[in-house]
């Protein structure tokens, strides 16, 4: 009989997962099978062999600072600021200092990554400068590895410039397949966010790029991202699973069992073994109970909610991380255990955050 993509799989990890002898890649019906057809008991073994060769028992935290919220003129179907939402604070970028309160707030609740989000198509170069110098405050005074999400950034010399600030990671997601981007959005293409990627990973800066499942997707479209982001050497990628914020326009969105959203997550993991695999937006909505399970596959999550949306606090998280016999990954200089409670987090589903939740510090 011939061997399956899981089976060579296995032997692979049976072997040690060698660096110098790359892990099998799939083709797309391979890939599928890991979403329709085999165990999901297999699935997730061999998921978690590779999840534990490479990052052991550690999760790491990760926390979203919103920097400007609103007024975006993006018409993303998936988010609470596309450019016909309402309701959602809108602000300007936030000042330095502003932005470093929020970072050592962020060191305090555990973090190993600072995440950077601006609302808007992309950053003219006096935001980039602005960014550059934020960057190097942050790293110069916390230590914190830190991730840039400002849109569509084709230019050389701005990469340039933020590499150099001593950026870790640039966010742009690719969302959903090719075949499948102009359902969920019309005001830029999924060549934009292929030629961002790979201009960030030409000036060395490492990518964090992923999905959001359940935006009338197919399983297919799943695989192709899941495939797409091998191609472009993404190291971090985070699944989202679709939360229908208020002024969404995803038309007939899906909707996961636990079960669904553990292979999904299996899926990204076995595609891109050494990938930092984060179960992100939707956790707590879709996995409930199955997010220890889910950290058999997942080595990182966000603590203190998403972008708009609210999620578990920070010290409930901890004890999810506590209770299914992991532990933090915490920045340089932190001790295991320092987690401590975020005001800014609820475990309400589907709330969206105030003017409060996403600028705690504002005037202070």
């Amino acid at each position: 009989m011939q061997a399956t993509f899981l089976d060579r799989f296995e032997k692979w990890t049976e072997e040690g997962m060698n660096s110098e002898i790359q892990a099998p890649m799939p083709d797309g019906s391979e890939a599928l099978s890991i979403l329709t057809s085999e165990s999901l008991d297999r699935v997730l073994e061999l998921a978690e062999k590779a999840r534990r060769h490479y990052f052991g028992n550690r999760v790491r935290a990760h926390i979203l600072n919103n920097i400007k919220n609103g007024n975006c003129p993006e018409d993303c179907g998936y988010c609470a600021q596309r450019r016909t939402a309402e309701g959602v604070p809108q602000y300007t970028l936030k000042p330095a200092e502003e932005i470093l309160e929020e970072a050592r707030a962020a060191k305090k609740n555990g973090a190993f990554r600072y995440c950077l989000v601006t609302a808007g198509r992309g950053p003219s170069r006096r935001q980039i400068e602005s960014f550059s110098s934020v960057i190097r405050q942050i790293k110069s005074e916390l230590g914190l590895e830190v991730c840039l999400s400002a849109g569509i950034l084709t230019d050389p010399e701005s990469a340039q410039m933020l590499q150099e600030a001593g950026l870790d990671r640039y966010n742009h997601n690719l969302n959903t397949s090719e075949e499948h981007y102009g359902d969920i959005c019309q005001s830029h293409t999924y060549g934009d966010r292929v030629g961002t990627l790979e201009n960030l990973h030409g000036h060395g800066v490492h990518l964090c790029s992923g999905v959001i499942a359940g935006m009338g997707e197919t399983d297919e479209d799943l695989v192709q991202v899941a495939l797409e982001l091998r191609r472009l050497e993404v190291v971090s990628i985070p699944v989202n699973f679709f939360l229908p914020v208020p002024g969404h326009a995803i038309e007939n969105p899906r909707t996961f069992s636990e079960e669904q959203c553990l292979r999904i997550l299996s899926l990204f993991r076995i595609v891109n073994p050494s990938a930092e695999v984060r179960m992100a937006a939707g956790r707590e909505h879709y996995l409930k109970t199955r997010q220890n399970d889910a950290l058999r596959v997942a080595n990182s999550l966000f603590i203190s909610g998403y972008l708009n949306v609210k999620g578990s606090n920070a010290s409930e998280t901890a004890q999810m991380i506590e209770d299914a016999g992991f532990e933090m990954e915490l920045s340089e200089g932190e001790a295991h255990g320092s987690m401590v409670a975020s005001e800014s987090g609820a475990s309400e589903d589907l709330t969206l955050k105030d003017l409060a939740d996403l600028r705690p510090f504002a005037g202070k």
